[in-house]
Order: structure tokens, then C-alpha cells, then sequence
């Protein structure tokens, strides 16, 4: 193979091989779709930490965080490393998907409210979500893959040539035009205006990949379906263990190699500005952005399909909270490793021009910094985080699918059938994560699709869990009209002329280096390429939040490009709860019985043994309002904010201390890099 050695190959089937015996070796023990989805129920504090920790530690963060902190600076980071700021409230998050007793987020829905429909839409919309997601799993993969495997100059044809040639021209440009603007003819100012829109057009490459997409993603997918098909949520979890250690490796693989190309430790700070060193530095590190970012993010997860998978599955409480919290500060540790990867990619490309697609950092780092065997331990390394997170998903969004919706048609299905029906929707689920991946073209609004997707249905869970007031109406329409404000007209106004050629709409901005961007889409091109008097279009996606609030006297190109991203998120965030809160005070909240053994439910702990835990619930179904006596704001409140114990208090403290120091740490790091 052209720019592999096959050392590289034999590390990465050997890698495929083991993972697929691994699912063989489990199918022995799956006899039950609770033991399919759930393990039954049975694992401990290792397994959870692994579990969240895969689930959480995809490559698609590494290589989204290092593209991003190559853009940006380190500020960059925000977009995933705001998580840190979640981990004392998983202390509490993880134990409620534990105590509500149910095999799927959807169960939640019927359960809490009454809602068969509400439990079959929720069911639907994650498989339509799972599916995007697992393209841009598979898009993660395959852009560092891709960028691995490249063609040698010598095999260049006409059209590859002129694409990189192109880059290398344009990047010439902007390099004079920033060092002596006024020195720059009005032909090459146009040159230069061509070459941008041609990039924005993914015309220009700084290499040629020889590996082909299709087939990468149908060997991928075929994998996953293997074991998770044979094996469950046991499979996965054993995978889990396997494939975090490969995380972890993958990690760190690139920074002593990255620090030795560059010539040290020191050198950072001579080749990367230090405005791009300083965490909060600029409008992507303020405050108020972060914040921006945490919010929307604290609100999606609570809809995360798989939660009930992951949380659901351990054995008791404790191993469900200390597992899950964690294997999320390992994920924290990761990204930092990552932020450190993408400023040594600055100190790397930057000298010759950076890179044409920094989606491809990662990828061209490990070509350019490791060897063979190394490089195939890399692919092996990413191919086990994209898997680890896309059998989550997989196996989340089949038994949502079995239990929520095949069986709402077919009542009298076995156990048997169920698993059959369960097996089929993780292949059918993987087919169409291929065909979602060859339509995806950029990671940073991919990156914001993750962020915000589930916000509509993870606004109503948080409701769920603390509001006895809410309604069915009113998740119908806050999940209906957010749909509409952060998926629908976000991503489909550029394939409406009208809207993606509205003046209005494409105008551009100089952002503080004089180049133009875009206000409201992800990129702005000339219909006519090379014509300079064509009219523009607009592409990717369109800040549709910027357009809502320009309606109420903020003016969107007024704003730094961070300052509409933090407008876009906090909208994105708050929406679905005002038209959650005026819609339930005007419609009929659910049935006070069911009500009442919800919240009854959600504060019996999990017994130490199936005889206690029967126990417990028996005399909770007996007793609804028997710990009413521990709500926060008193026993007649429609609010279930409940007084902590021992257990959460110090949990609470450890972890706050935890994060506290993690980024201190990370603050240190930067200001030695610093110099």
C-alpha cells in the first residue's frame, strides 16, 4: 500500500481480530435483552470507568480539539474542556439514571409522564441522531486515516498538482498581504480573493490521499457490527478496557515525537504566538463564551441516548457515580494532551503554511512524527476510540428502537425476537452511519451539531427529573419549535437559494487580521467561481440564532465571530426551557399517582442485593411519599431538589476539588510553554 508500512497493517487487523473475538467470547452469556443492553445489570466500578471513559474519550474530540486549537490557539479548547466544569454535578447525574430503573431513555418519557407517543418520537429522533453521529465518527476516523495514507509527489496527476499548488499559493499571498497590505497589487488581491473561495470550496489540498472512503467505512462498520452483534454490552464493555488503554496511548504518542521535531520544550514558545498560549485569552476564552458552551453542553447530555446504557448497567450506585465521574476526568487529562498536540501542530505547519484542511492535524502529525509500527498503533489507537463511542451509540439506539418502538406494534414479541430485532437495527443503524458519513464535510459544525442536537430533549429530561409541574403538551411543543430553531433552519437554509443567496445573509466582515468572514453561514463563495463580479452563497451552517436576535436590536456583525457563537449557544440553551415553563402553567400536568412513584422511585437507593432492592421498591410503591421528608425546599414544593448526605456532600467537594486542580495544572503547563 502507497504511504503505509505493513507493519502498520498487521497491528491494525491484529487489533480487529482481537475485538471481534472478544464479541465471540461474550455471545456465550447473552441470553436476555437485559443482558444484551444492560449487561444485566452487573458491572463494577472498573467497568464503568472504562465504559464512560471510551464512550467519552472519542477520537473525534482529539482530532476536533487539536484542528480547533490550530485555528484558534488554545482557546479552542473551550469546546470540550468546558466538561470539566460538569464533573462534580455527575457525582449526583450519574446516580438518577441508576435509581430510575429503566432500560432506555425513552422508558423515561412513559414512565414520568405517561407519553407512549412522547417514548416512541424520543426513540425515532435518537435514531435519526445516532445515525449523524456515527457518520461523524466515521468521518474522524477516516480524515486521520486519510491523511496517513498519502500519495507521493511522484504520483501527483494534473488535477492533485494544482490543488496543491493552489494552497501553496494562496498561503504565499496571505502571508504578504498580512505582513504589508499596501504592498499588495490589486491582481494579486484578487488572485487571492479566488483562492479563498476556492479553499472554502475544498478545492485546495496541502496532500493527496490514495484511501478510499467507502471502503474504509464499510470495513469500520463491519467490525463494530461484529462484536456488538454477537456480544452486547458485555462485548462492548470489555472492549471498552481494551480500547481505553489504546486511547491513552494514542494521547500521548504525539507529544514527546511533536516536542523533538520542533526542537524541545522551549521552542513553543519562540514558534507559537503567545496570545495562542493563554487559556483565556480573546472573546474564545472569556467568560461569558465559556459559559456559553458549558450551559448548552450541561443541557444536551441529559438527552444522550446511551446514559441509561451506561449508568443502567452498574451493579450498584457507587460503582455508577465513582466509575462514571472517573473515567470523565481521564477524558479531561486526554484533552489536555490534545490542546498540547495542536499547539506543537502550530509550531510544525505554521513556518510552511499550515494546512489545507485542519481537520487533517492530527492525521498529518502522525505521518510527519511517527514510524512504522508506531503509526500503525496510532490507527489502531483511533479505529478503538471511534469504536468504543459508535458501539455505545449503537447499542443505545437498538434497544431503544426494540423496546420503544417494535414493541409498542408488536406487544407479545420473546425474548428471543427481541434480541433478533435488537441485532438488526445495530447493523441497520451502522449502514446508515456510512451513508451519514460520506455527506459530512467539516468538523467544527459538526462539532456544534454535537453540542446542541440533544439540547431540546435533554432540557425536558433535567424538567423531568427536578419539576413536578411539567407537562406532555409542553415537551411536545419545546421539542417541536426547538427543532426547528437549532436543526432545521440551521442546517437547511443553505439549500434554499432564496435564503443562501440573500444579500443580506452573506455579507462578510474583516475579523482583527483584515480577512473576511462570514456573519451568519460557515462560509460565504461566489456563485460563479473565478468571477469577480458574481453574487455570493452561502454555505454550511447558518446562525439562525444571530438572525432571531438582530429582530430584537442586536446587531450580528457588530459582534467578534466568538461573540456570535456565544450568542448562538445561549439561545440554543435557553429556549427550550421558557417554552417548556409557560407551556406547562397553561396545560394539565400528568396524573399526581404517577407523579408521586416517579419521584418516590428517584429517592430509594439502589439496594445492595436484588432481595433488598425488591424490597425497597415495594414498600416505595407502598409509601410513595415515605422520603418527602428530604426535599430541599419542603414537602408541599412542585420543585424535587433533594438535601444531601455525607456521600454526596464529600463526593461533591472532592470533585470540585479535582477539577480545580486539573486546571491549574493545565494553566501551569501553558504559562511554562510560555516561557
Amino acid at each position: 500500500m502507497i504511504g503505509i508500512h505493513p507493519i502498520d497493517v498487521a497491528v491494525v487487523v491484529v487489533y480487529l481480530v482481537l475485538v471481534v473475538v472478544v464479541g465471540l467470547r461474550a455471545s456465550k452469556a447473552v441470553a436476555s435483552e437485559e443482558g444484551f443492553f444492560l449487561a444485566g445489570r452487573k458491572l463494577g466500578k472498573l467497568y464503568q470507568f472504562f465504559l464512560m471513559f471510551g464512550n467519552a474519550t472519542e477520537p473525534q474530540g482529539a482530532v476536533s480539539t487539536a484542528s480547533l486549537v490550530f485555528q484558534r490557539g488554545v482557546t479552542g479548547v473551550w469546546f470540550a474542556f468546558q466538561t470539566v466544569f460538569m464533573n462534580p454535578y455527575f457525582w449526583f447525574m450519574n446516580t438518577w439514571f441508576r435509581r430510575v430503573r429503566l432500560v432506555t431513555l425513552a422508558d423515561m418519557f412513559e414512565d414520568r409522564l405517561g407519553s407512549a407517543w412522547l417514548s416512541r418520537f424520543y426513540a425515532v429522533f435518537q435514531v435519526g441522531v445516532a445515525c449523524a453521529l456515527l457518520g461523524f465518527g466515521n468521518f474522524t476516523a477516516y480524515k486521520i486515516a486519510s491523511s496517513v495514507v498519502v500519495k507521493p509527489e511522484a504520483a501527483w496527476t494534473a488535477a492533485d498538482r494544482a490543488s496543491v499548488e493552489g494552497y501553496r499559493e494562496l498561503k504565499h499571498l496571505e502571508k504578504a498581504a498580512l505582513a504589508d497590505p499596501a504592498a499588495v497589487s490589486a491582481e494579486a488581491k484578487q488572485r487571492l480573493a479566488t483562492l479563498r473561495d476556492r479553499l472554502a470550496r475544498g478545492e485546495l489540498q496541502n496532500s493527496i490521499t490514495v484511501l478510499p472512503a467507502l471502503p474504509f467505512y464499510l470495513i469500520f462498520a463491519g467490525v463494530i457490527g461484529a462484536y456488538i452483534v454477537l456480544g452486547g454490552m458485555a462485548a462492548a464493555a470489555v472492549n471498552e478496557a481494551l480500547q481505553g488503554i489504546l486511547i491513552v496511548i494514542f494521547s500521548v504518542l504525539l507529544i514527546p515525537t511533536g516536542l523533538s521535531a520542533i526542537g524541545g520544550w522551549g521552542e513553543l514558545s519562540k514558534r507559537v504566538p503567545h496570545d495562542m498560549m493563554n487559556l483565556f485569552a480573546g472573546e474564545g476564552g472569556s467568560p461569558l463564551f465559556i459559559f456559553a458552551v458549558l450551559f448548552v453542553g450541561l443541557v444536551q447530555i441529559h438527552g444522550l441516548s446511551h446514559n441509561m446504557g451506561i449508568y443502567g448497567s452498574a451493579k450498584n450506585e457507587f460503582a455508577a457515580r465513582f466509575g462514571g465521574v472517573a473515567g470523565a476526568y481521564m477524558k479531561r487529562i486526554m484533552i489536555i494532551l490534545w490542546a498540547f498536540a495542536g499547539l506543537i501542530a502550530i509550531a510544525l505547519f505554521s513556518h510552511e503554511g499550515g494546512l489545507a484542511d485542519p481537520d487533517a492535524v492530527w492525521g498529518a502529525m502522525t505521518n510527519r512524527l511517527l514510524g512504522p509500527g508506531l503509526i500503525g498503533l496510532m490507527l489502531a489507537g483511533v479505529i478503538a476510540g471511534t469504536m468504543s463511542t459508535l458501539a455505545a451509540k449503537a447499542l443505545a439506539v437498538s434497544s431503544l428502537f426494540v423496546r420503544n418502538v417494535w414493541r409498542h406494534a408488536r406487544p407479545n414479541t420473546t425474548e428471543a425476537e427481541g434480541l433478533k430485532a435488537a441485532r438488526m437495527v445495530v447493523i441497520a443503524v451502522l449502514a446508515c452511519g456510512v451513508v451519514s458519513a460520506l455527506a459530512v464535510r467539516d468538523m467544527e459544525t459538526l462539532i456544534k451539531i454535537v453540542l446542541t442536537v440533544n439540547v431540546p430533549f435533554g432540557a425536558a429530561v433535567i424538567l423531568m427529573f427536578f419539576w413536578r409541574r411539567l407537562t406532555v403538551p409542553a415537551v411536545w411543543w419545546s421539542v417541536c419549535l426547538s427543532t426547528v430553531v437549532i436543526l432545521v433552519v440551521p442546517l437547511g437554509a443553505s439549500s434554499l437559494t432564496s435564503l443562501s443567496r440573500h444579500a443580506a445573509l452573506t455579507q462578510t466582515v474583516a475579523n482583527a487580521k483584515g480577512k473576511p468572514v462570514p456573519v451568519y453561514f460557515k462560509e460565504v463563495v461566489r456563485v460563479v467561481p473565478n468571477d469577480p463580479t458574481s453574487a455570493l452563497e452561502g454555505r454550511g451552517r447558518f446562525n439562525f440564532e444571530c438572525w432571531l436576535l438582530g429582530h430584537v436590536g442586536v446587531d450580528a456583525a457588530k459582534l467578534s465571530p466568538a461573540g456570535r457563537e456565544t450568542a448562538q449557544f445561549l439561545v440554543d440553551g435557553f429556549f427550550p426551557f421558557v417554552v417548556l415553563v409557560l407551556v406547562s402553567l397553561c396545560t394539565r400536568p400528568p396524573a399526581k399517582e404517577r407523579v408521586d412513584l416517579f419521584y418516590g422511585k428517584m429517592k430509594t437507593p439502589v439496594g445492595a442485593t436484588p432481595d433488598l432492592e425488591e424490597e425497597a421498591m415495594a414498600e416505595t410503591r407502598r409509601n410513595p411519599g415515605r422520603f418527602d421528608d428530604t426535599k430541599l425546599l419542603g414537602a408541599g414544593s412542585t420543585w424535587e431538589f433533594a438535601k444531601w448526605d455525607r456521600t454526596d456532600a464529600v463526593g461533591f467537594l472532592g470533585c470540585c476539588a479535582v477539577s480545580g486542580g486539573i486546571i491549574g495544572v493545565f494553566v501551569l503547563a501553558l504559562k511554562l510553554a510560555a516561557g
